[in-house]
């Protein structure tokens, strides 16, 4: 059986803990598929949010994780792709609830709003928690 894999992106705002929250991922046994950026240097976030999207449209990665400065840009992006259901996540509760309720498919985090530990731990639980289905499931249809 092969490792889930989980893909990364952000923008230069968001780069730093994209890169500590790859780590966390790497460690939980994931692969992960790195699409950048990688420094400081100013890119814009449309770009990062549609590539991660495409990673999932094309199966290769099933779930993703997207850092900007708010995490507002970046998740309006890869929401414009059908299939991806992105979740800007502030806590851990909103991380399960994403999960939980609307079977979310990438984690959103911005790295000006969200401390380091919070946003580890979010990233746990978005990945250790299941759709509950059940009565959740039409709404998720209608998305479609």
């Amino acid at each position: 059986m092969s490792k889930k894999t989980i893909v990364l992106a952000a923008d230069h705002a968001g780069y730093e803990l994209k890169d500590l929250l790859k780590e966390d991922v790497i460690a939980l046994g994931y692969d992960v598929l790195d699409l950048g950026t990688n420094s400081p240097d100013r890119v814009d976030y449309p770009d990062f949010g549609a590539a991660l999207a495409k990673a999932i449209q094309n199966g290769e990665a099933d779930t993703g994780i997207l850092v900007c400065g708010s995490g507002i840009g970046i998740s309006i992006a890869a929401n414009r792709h059908r299939g991806i259901r992105a979740a800007l996540c502030h806590d851990e509760t909103l991380a399960r609830l994403a999960r939980e309720h609307n079977d979310a498919n990438v984690l959103v985090l911005g790295s000006r709003t969200t401390g380091i530990e919070v946003a580890k731990a979010s990233l746990n639980t978005f990945l250790n928690t299941e759709f509950a289905g059940g009565r959740h499931i039409g709404r998720i249809e209608k998305l479609k």
